[in-house]
């Protein structure tokens, strides 16, 4: 009976893991040994700006979810050894960049790899995904750019209204 409720519980977990996998745009996979307490307070504080959920789960269970979820089973190399997990629910590029600021600080742990929109990612493009600037200054970039035109032909229409009507100069 005992063993029921046990195996239930991890049922749970496991589809519990899958679910937030399948939402997740990206999935972070770090070791994390070697942080201390309050290191691992710091790096949580630092998720949590971001709205990055920072959770240690099991490896096997882990697979299993993702089994669930339908990714990828190269995911195997990435789940050995202990394993912590950021998973990016509104921002595929957030978690990959605070853990990359945050071991470039410590200099301590290091990224295995991930799951990115679905596909199994190495630690190698993780890092390249973490380069990446965040969705709110690529659209802002964007919106420079188109705005840049308007910009310049309001500049060259106020000039010819002053070139044409003196009064217009001195006010």
């Amino acid at each position: 009976m005992a063993n029921a409720k046990i195996i239930e519980s991890k049922a749970a977990k496991v589809a519990e893991v899958a679910d937030k996998i399948k939402n997740a745009k990206s999935v972070i996979v770090f070791d994390y040994r070697g942080l201390t307490v309050a290191e691992v307070t710091e790096l949580r504080n630092e998720m949590r700006k971001e709205n990055v959920e920072y959770v240690v789960l099991k490896n096997h269970a882990v697979k299993r979810a993702c089994e669930a979820a339908g990714i990828d089973a190269s995911i195997d190399e990435v789940l050995h050894g202990p394993s912590a997990f950021a998973f990016g629910h509104e921002d595929a590029v957030a978690p990959a960049r605070v853990l990359k600021n945050f071991v470039k600080k410590v200099k301590k742990c290091e990224v295995k790899g991930g799951i990115v929109e679905g596909k199994v990612t190495s630690a190698k493009e993780i890092d390249a995904i973490a380069d990446l600037l965040s969705r709110e200054v690529l659209i802002a970039r964007l919106l420079g750019s188109m705005m840049s035109p308007i910009s310049g032909l309001a500049i060259v229409l106020d000039q010819i209204a002053k070139k044409l009507d003196p009064a217009a100069q001195e006010a």
